[in-house]
C-alpha cells in the first residue's frame, strides 16, 4: 500500500525539524518561486527565515515579487542594500516596480542606479502609476513594428531579439507617431504569405487598454474578449506597455482574497504571522466598530424593555427577525458587491435591480412569516396575535434587509469607500436597529 502523499510545506518542515539543511536546500530548489513564497507565507518569521537562508541568490528577487507586500516587507528588512540589488537583478520592469516600492528611498534609488538608463527609465514609468491601474501592472518592454512592412522584415526582426518575452503571444502594431492601431498574432505572423503586409494580417478590432484603468477593469477586459494580451496607452494614445494573461490572474486572486477578507475587516496583503500585538490592533478596529453597533441594536431593545417585561414571549422570539433579516440582507449585500466588482451594476440596470430585490424580499417575507407564525402559535402555543405580530415584523425586515443590501454598497462606492469591508458592518446594524425595533413595537403595540 502507498504511503499517502505529503505537501511540499509538511517535507520542508521536517527536514528543518530534523536539521536536515541540504535536503531542505534541496526540496527549495525543487520549486517554482511561486511555490516556495507560498510557502514563506504560511512559516512562522524564524523558519521562514531559515528557508529563506536557504535560497540561491538568483531566485530570491523572482520569489519576492511573489510575496504579499508584508511579507516581502519584512523579509527585505533583514537584507543588506547590496544583496536587494543582487536579488532584484534580471527581473522584468513589472516585478522589479513591485518591489521597488515596498523599499526604503535609499535601497530603491541604489537599484535604480544599478539599472541601465532604458531600463530606469521604463521603471519610472511604470511606477509613476498608481498600483492599482493597467499602468501599473504593465510590462513597459514592449514589441512593435509598422504596418506597412512585410511579415518577412517582422520575422527578420523578431529573429534578433535576443530576450523575446515567453508570455508574448503577438507584436503590436503602431504608426510613424508611436500610438497603437492594432495587433499582429504570432499564429497570423507563421501562417500568413511573408510577402502580406502587417496592414494586411493584423487584428484592428481589439482595443487598447487606458493606462488609468483600474486593474479590475483590466480584469474584466481580458475576461469579457477572451484576450491574453493587451496593449496599455497614455492619455494621448501612444504605445507605452504590454499586460498578459499571467498578470491578469494576479489581479483575479488579488481581488477574491480581498472580497473574501473585507468582510472580517482584514487586509489581504496582511502577513498571517504577523507578532500577536499588530494583529491584534489591526482587528481591534473593526470589534470596536461592532461592539459600537451592537450597544446601538441594544438600545433600540432597552426602549422596548416594559414590553418585553410584560410579554417575555417577545424576548424569545426576537432574534429569529433579527436572524432572518441579517441573512437576506447578506445575500443581497454579496450579490449586489460581485456585481459591482464585476462590472455588472451600473446606473442604467439599477432601478430594475431594485425592482427585484424588493420583489425577492417581499415573496420570502410572506412565505417565512406564514412559516414563523404557525411554529409560533402550534409549537410555543402562543396567541394568533402574537403570531400576527411576529409574521408581519419579519415581513418587513425582509423588504428592509432587502433595500438595505442593494443601497448600501452604491453608497459606499459613492463616498469611495470599499463596500467589502464596510458594507456587512453596516448591514448588520441596519437589520438588528429595524428587525428588532419593528418587532418590540408592534409588540407593544398590539400585546401589552
Amino acid at each position: 500500500m502507498e504511503s499517502p502523499k505529503t505537501s511540499p510545506l509538511a517535507d520542508l518542515r521536517e527536514a528543518l525539524d530534523g536539521d536536515q539543511l541540504e535536503a531542505a536546500h534541496t526540496l527549495c530548489d525543487a520549486l517554482h518561486p511561486s511555490e516556495i513564497a507560498l510557502i514563506l507565507e504560511s512559516l512562522p518569521p524564524p523558519e521562514r527565515s531559515a528557508v529563506w537562508a536557504l535560497l540561491d541568490d538568483e531566485v530570491e528577487g523572482e520569489v519576492l515579487a511573489e510575496l504579499n507586500d508584508e511579507v516581502r516587507t519584512r523579509l527585505m528588512e533583514d537584507m543588506d542594500a547590496e544583496d536587494l540589488v543582487a536579488a532584484t537583478e534580471g527581473l522584468e520592469i513589472d516585478d522589479l516596480a513591485d518591489i521597488v516600492a515596498d523599499m526604503s528611498d535609499d535601497v530603491s534609488d541604489k537599484v535604480k542606479q544599478s539599472l541601465s538608463t532604458e531600463d530606469r527609465e521604463q521603471l519610472e514609468s511604470v511606477l509613476s502609476y498608481p498600483e492599482d491601474s493597467a499602468g501599473g501592472l504593465m510590462d513597459p518592454d514592449t514589441l512593435s513594428v509598422r504596418s506597412d512592412i512585410t511579415l518577412e522584415v517582422v520575422m527578420r526582426f523578431l529573429r534578433r531579439v535576443r530576450d523575446l518575452p515567453d508570455q508574448t503571444p503577438a507584436v503590436f502594431v503602431v504608426d510613424r507617431d508611436g500610438k497603437y492601431i492594432g495587433v499582429l498574432y504570432f499564429s497570423r505572423l507563421v501562417t500568413s504569405d511573408p510577402k502580406n503586409t502587417v496592414g494586411e494580417v493584423m487584428d484592428d478590432t481589439v482595443a487598447p487598454i487606458n493606462a488609468n484603468s483600474t486593474d479590475v477593469d483590466v480584469a474584466n477586459i481580458f475576461q469579457d474578449h477572451d484576450l491574453v494580451t493587451a496593449a496599455v496607452v497614455g492619455n494621448d494614445g501612444r504605445l507605452i506597455g504590454e499586460i498578459t494573461v499571467d498578470d491578469v490572474m494576479d489581479v483575479i486572486q488579488e481581488q477574491a482574497d480581498h472580497d473574501i477578507l473585507s468582510m472580517a475587516g482584514l487586509d489581504e496583503e496582511d502577513d498571517m504571522f504577523a507578532p500577536v500585538i499588530t494583529s491584534a490592533q489591526r482587528r481591534a478596529i473593526w470589534l470596536g466598530v461592532n461592539l459600537a453597533t451592537a450597544f446601538l441594536a441594544a438600545a433600540v431593545v432597552a426602549i422596548f424593555r416594559p414590553a418585553i417585561e410584560q410579554v417575555v414571549i417577545l424576548a424569545v422570539l426576537m432574534p429569529v427577525v433579527a436572524s432572518m433579516g441579517g441573512i437576506a440582507g447578506s445575500q443581497t449585500l454579496t450579490l449586489m458587491i460581485r456585481g459591482m466588482a464585476l462590472g455588472r451594476v451600473h446606473d442604467s440596470n439599477a432601478r430594475a435591480l431594485m425592482a427585484k430585490e424588493l420583489a425577492i424580499g417581499s415573496l420570502n417575507g410572506m412565505v417565512w412569516a406564514i412559516v414563523v407564525a404557525c411554529v409560533t402559535f402550534f409549537v410555543f402555543k402562543q396567541s394568533w396575535q402574537v403570531g400576527a405580530v411576529i409574521a408581519a415584523a419579519l415581513m418587513i425586515s425582509l423588504i428592509a434587509a432587502a433595500v438595505a443590501g442593494f443601497a448600501i454598497p452604491l453608497i459606499l462606492r459613492k463616498l469611495k469607500i470599499d463596500p467589502a469591508l464596510a458594507g456587512p458592518v453596516i448591514l448588520t446594524t441596519i437589520t438588528d436597529v429595524i428587525g428588532f425595533g419593528v418587532f418590540l413595537g408592534l409588540g407593544t403595540i398590539f400585546l401589552t
